[in-house]
């Protein structure tokens, strides 16, 4: 049967599948005051983080609308699965499902799943990954919905941010905490929950010590690290990412091991230098 992945742009993909027909990317917006630029191909990072760090305001993102994901689904495909950030974080999920409504009342019958991935970021690229792995295995649509809604269950997605700025500006970090933070170096180790939302799971002093604590924290919860990918994303920080993954390596044994930049919405909150992994 023929398919099609329709993923959003915080799911950052790696060429090998920009290339690959069976996938296809629906973009966010980002806005930083009067600056605007949709998360696509034409995504600067640098300048894009040049206006975060200029600009006293939270930057702001917009999800894809349902009709940008109703024309994602109008495809010769008979299988059609989107991949979305957590429900819990963005609106993305919600307008990948309106979209789905819309092209069932307007086309007809067709199959489309919509995954929530309460995850982002790398976390969506393995789930991306996962369904293309299930389709050319020969599975049903059915069959691949419960395979990898069985595999986001057991998804965890960490990170470690260089920076506390955005979230203090976002108001998810209270102004007192995030100067406290940065006087005294300390790095929390952030993680996603069950449900899709953030958790702090512990913190150090310095960058390298978060880093390890999550790397640490990574080993101690996977199960069978030898048969699956770990995703690491970065943003502008390609040295620290390739520690990270020979660290990771050094501790344990993976089907694969995938490093990619972060894209648009992605850069918006690990800001310069925050480090995802998804496993």
């Amino acid at each position: 049967m023929s398919y099609k992945i329709v993923v959003d742009s915080c799911g950052e993909l790696p060429v090998k599948l920009k290339e690959d027909g069976h996938f296809q990317t629906v973009s966010l917006e980002l806005f930083v005051d009067d600056y605007h630029v949709v998360d696509d191909e034409s995504f600067d990072q640098k300048e894009f983080l040049q206006k975060v760090k200029e600009s006293p305001n939270c930057p702001k993102s917009a999800c894809p609308s349902p009709e940008s994901y109703e024309e994602a689904y109008d495809c010769e495909a008979e299988h059609v699965y989107a991949v979305t950030l957590s429900a819990q974080l963005s609106g993305s999920y919600n307008s990948a499902e309106l979209g789905r409504k819309l092209y069932l009342e307007e086309k007809g019958e067709k199959q489309i799943h919509v995954f929530d991935s309460k995850s982002a970021s790398v976390g969506e690229t393995l789930i991306a990954m996962k369904i293309q792995e299930y389709e050319e295995a020969g599975c049903s649509f059915e069959e691949v919905v419960e395979k990898v809604d069985a595999y986001i269950a057991e998804q965890n997605t960490y990170f470690v941010l260089e920076t506390l700025e955005t979230l203090r500006k976002n108001g998810r970090l209270s102004n007192i905490k995030a100067f406290v933070a940065s006087a005294l170096n300390i790095k929390p180790v952030m993680g996603s929950t069950p449900e899709g939302t953030i958790c702090q799971l512990s913190q150090s002093r310095g960058m390298s010590k978060a880093l390890d604590k999550m790397i640490a924290t990574m080993m101690s919860k996977v199960k069978n690290p030898e048969q699956k990918v770990l995703a690491i994303s970065h943003c502008n920080c390609p040295k620290r990412a390739q520690d990270v993954m020979e660290k990771a390596k050094s501790l344990g044994t993976f089907k694969d091991v995938l490093v990619i930049d972060t894209a648009g919405i992605s850069s918006l909150y690990a800001c310069d230098g925050g480090v995802i992994m998804a496993i």
